[in-house]
């Protein structure tokens, strides 16, 4: 029973969390400053989720023999230069292919 008080206490906190900026946005007085910075947030975090599974292969982080690395390095670079989410995509999986072929 413990563990299921557990779960449900941290869903409603998780809940009221997100729900709160969702609720606060337009009822309380943000600073400018605060309001700018909120629209990096997805970027960073979906750097957070994407960079350990680019860098960490075997268990430790290896720059060196990562094809994965460096297909992700190529789709970077044209995320950079076109903008275009589908063109990263469809790169960035070839490339990862070709890579592992090559190794």
């Amino acid at each position: 029973m413990n563990a299921w008080l557990i779960m449900v206490g941290a869903g409603v906190i998780t809940f009221g969390l997100r729900f709160s900026f969702f609720y606060l946005y337009d009822k309380a007085d943000f600073p400018v400053w605060f309001r700018r910075s909120l629209h990096y947030v997805p970027a960073a975090v979906l750097a957070a989720i994407v960079l350990p599974g680019l860098a960490i292969r075997n268990d430790a982080i290896n720059f060196t023999d990562n094809p994965r690395l460096l297909a992700g390095i190529i789709a970077a670079i044209v995320a950079w230069r076109t903008g275009s989410a589908l063109a990263t995509m469809i790169v960035g999986m070839a490339s990862l292919w070709l890579i592992q072929f090559w190794l």
